[in-house]
């Protein structure tokens, strides 16, 4: 049946509507239905399939719109346009229908990659995590503060998912039991007979609802263990300053590894096989430290099953293997033995056995699991696991000779690297297709699959093709320049420079340091002293955690400076400002393909890999940046001087901490104190006190400008008046295309089969 007659049909069936009168809804779930047909062949097949598989846990995938991605992969996506143009509509009316799902950054929207990587080259890679009702939140600004509201992404409905209520286990706690039913999203690999699974876990009340107690008015018992158990799965990354908030995310964390475990064993002990060749069957990557408990939880489940907790770390120790994604201290996990002794006792009786182990086999005061009445979980994942990696050459190095020094002496084989990537599916294909024809006319399409591909267009490049990517990079500028003002109400002319950075808004990500740097050009520009500035447009996207005060305060700042900026004639017709509300995947597919350059502009050491930088890089933007993360390797792929790098490299970083005073660079940078001053005197409105507190952070206290914004001011001024000067040069257009052809290693493709030969072995 033709799909013209597949979608009249199902409007037809399910909601008395010709394709003509359908709703944009109606017309997506009309849509959504016949993808998920054209999968079910091909994904009832990969789950019969035999071998070894992969179990991906993760606490968040950032999945984005699944509806274009699915068809691109299926190889319908074309068809599906051309039929929808006859019906009189257009494929493009899916723009706003999906809402970016169970995610935050860069660790989800990896895992998304990753998957999507997998299915791609047929390697069995399922994903594991949480079905939460809500996303991270919804941004807005009020008065240029962040305020945040539930962001339900299920509001258009879940078509891309199949409730699996035959496979929901029991997720015990110590004050009551949780029911985890389970949500199958197929993972569709491109021009591939692999669909893999994602399997989401949702957390509903345990007990049947008792109506004659609610019918006596007496529900109110039940309506709480209803709310208990249901807020396990609302909402991603809970605000955990308080101690109900800590305790909130230890129960999502333990009911992820607890059901997604649950569920293997129960299928495994179907196959009659003995426990001890689970690892031919099955293994576990941990992505970072969120899911960590799944390695005490596999032990005791295997003593449940009559196995000893040796025998069952025997088995664990071939099964799980540990991906570290940050050197910060605070960012890895440690969770306080009251509370673990309190919800999950019995898993924490585990612990205490491999803290015994430790120990008994490393016979080092120094390694160990439980320490001052706090449980390490990164240090419990390094003693079990198989094999820890990290996810840049910068950063596995620092795993290796600083953050787990220790670990590597005594297991010098253990950590290893693999480089982060993206998937040049959804990165280029998708959110760029006119770049993608570009290349695919002069080489064909096989580079979607293989990025090293790209290197067969150098021959190709001539004064022609520069011209080309130019006029599909201003195409790109002049659909965003329309979104910023239908979605945010400000005009940026596409003419000017898009200097995007967009990422999780954090200290060490150093947004501060580009809105400090604005300033100062803003003033330039003021006094006459910047008589050749092109024009340029900053463009900021992110969120932050909304108990993280100081991130908030960077906001705050950020748009009060915008405020001040395009509201200003003297400068605005060389100068904007604009804070992009709600930053998600959606939003980042448009800003990527757009922009000029690309601030990657952490403290050097700071940054584990990133993945924005590749997306951009790609696309064909060259990176302002330091040499941390993958910036050293994108350096080394597309050469330094085809980027603009700036800043103390990690060495210098670790001397000038030895003894650092931010306010003597103040005392003598006049014009960089200057505009430092603007948060304390009076320059914008701060009635809350949020950048007096900013300014406080710079200036005072043990941890006063702790990621070095102003030892790195000078150094970033001067390269971003390069790119500036640059702009619009053959010396500049010959970065961009360098980037782009050189791209290659960036791909999540290479990552997976990185996985796969270093550690899978699937």
């Amino acid at each position: 049946m033709k799909y013209s007659e597949q979608i009249e049909l199902i409007l037809n069936s399910y909601y008395g509507h010709s394709t003509k009168d359908a709703s944009v809804k109606e017309l997506y779930n009309a849509v959504s239905r016949i993808v998920m047909n054209e999968a079910l062949p091909k994904w009832d097949a990969t789950k019969k399939s035999e071998g070894k598989r992969c179990g991906y846990l993760s606490l968040e995938f950032l999945i984005g719109r699944l509806v274009y991605s699915n068809m691109l992969n299926l190889g319908i996506l074309e068809d599906m346009k051309k039929t929808l143009k006859s019906l009189g509509r257009d494929i493009n009316e899916f723009e706003e229908i999906e809402d970016d799902a169970l995610g935050n950054g860069g660790l989800g929207r990896l895992a998304a990659c990753f998957l999507d990587s997998a299915a791609t080259h047929d390697i069995k890679l399922d994903g594991y995590g949480l079905r939460y009702k809500y996303g991270l939140f919804k941004q807005s600004f009020v008065d240029g503060y962040q305020h945040e509201e539930a962001d339900d992404w299920q509001k258009w409905g879940d078509p891309f998912s199949i409730r699996k209520e035959e496979d929901k286990v029991l997720v015990h706690f110590s004050d009551f039991d949780v029911l985890a039913i389970p949500y199958d999203y197929p993972v569709i690999g491109y021009n591939s007979n692999t669909i893999n699974t994602l399997r989401l876990w949702q957390a509903e009340n345990a007990n049947d609802f008792n109506f004659t107690d609610f019918d006596n008015m007496n529900g109110k018992t039940n309506a709480v263990a209803d709310y208990q158990a249901n807020e396990i799965t609302y909402v991603l990354y809970p605000n955990d300053n308080s101690l109900e908030g800590k305790y909130l995310r230890l129960r999502q964390e333990y009911f992820m590894v607890s059901a997604s475990l649950q569920d293997f064993i129960n299928k495994y002990k179907k196959k009659g096989l003995s426990f001890n060749e689970i690892s031919n069957y099955q293994i576990w990557q941990l992505n970072d430290t969120h899911p960590t408990l799944a390695i005490p939880e596999f032990i005791r489940l295997l003593n449940n099953e009559g196995l000893s907790y040796n025998e069952g770390l025997a088995i664990a120790r071939k099964c799980f293997n540990f991906t570290n994604h940050t050197i910060m201290g605070e960012a890895l996990e440690k969770w306080p033995v009251f509370m673990l002794n309190e919800l999950i006792p019995d898993v924490y009786n585990v612990i205490q056995f491999l803290q015994t182990k430790i120990e008994e086999e490393l016979h080092n005061p120094n390694l160990f699991i439980i320490h001052d009445n706090v449980v390490h979980m990164a240090n419990l994942a390094i003693f079990v696991s198989s094999h820890v990696n990290g996810v840049a050459k910068i950063h596995t190095n620092i795993l290796k000779n600083d953050t787990f020094k220790m670990w590597n002496e005594v297991y010098p084989n253990k950590i290893l690297n693999v480089t982060n990537g993206i998937t040049p599916r959804r990165w280029v294909a998708l959110n760029n297709p006119k770049l993608a024809k570009l290349i695919s006319n002069k080489i064909g399409d096989e580079w979607i699959k293989d990025l090293s591909k790209l290197e067969e267009l150098k021959p190709y490049i001539d004064e022609k093709f520069v011209n080309d990517f130019i006029k599909i990079k201003n195409d790109n500028k002049k659909i965003l320049s329309k979104y910023i003002k239908e979605h945010d109400n400000v005009d940026i002319d596409s003419s000017f420079i898009f200097d995007i950075q967009i990422k999780r808004l954090h200290e060490y990500k150093r947004q501060l340091l580009n809105a400090l740097s604005i300033l100062y050009i803003y003033n330039e520009l003021k006094t006459g002293n910047l008589k050749d500035f092109k024009p340029q447009a900053f463009i900021f996207g992110a969120k932050s955690a909304p108990g993280y005060y100081i991130a908030k305060a960077i906001i705050k700042f950020i748009n009060e400076i915008a405020n001040l900026v395009n509201n200003d004639p003297q400068v605005n017709n060389k100068l904007k400002v604009i804070f992009v509300e709600n930053y998600n995947v959606s939003y980042a597919e448009r800003l990527v393909c757009a922009a000029d350059i690309s601030e990657q502009i952490s403290m050097a050491g700071m940054e584990a890999s990133g993945t924005g930088n590749m997306k951009f890089m790609a696309n064909g933007t060259p990176t302002l940046g330091t040499l941390d993360g993958a910036n050293v390797e994108i350096c080394d792929m597309a050469g330094i001087d085809n980027n603009y790098i700036f800043g103390l490299t990690v060495d210098e970083v670790n001397e000038l901490k030895k003894n650092y005073d931010p306010n003597w660079y103040l005392d003598n940078n006049l014009k960089l104190k200057a505009v430092v001053n603007t948060l304390i005197d009076g320059t914008f409105n701060d009635e809350k006190g949020y950048l007096k507190a900013l300014y406080n952070s710079l200036t005072t206290g043990d941890r006063k400008d702790y990621y070095l914004v102003f030892a790195d001011f000078d150094s970033y001024i001067n390269a971003k008046l390069k790119v500036n000067s640059e702009f619009g040069t053959k010396e500049y257009y010959h970065k961009c295309i360098q980037n782009m052809l050189n791209c290659s290693k960036f791909s999540s493709d290479r990552s997976i089969n990185d996985y796969n030969e270093l550690i899978w072995k699937l």
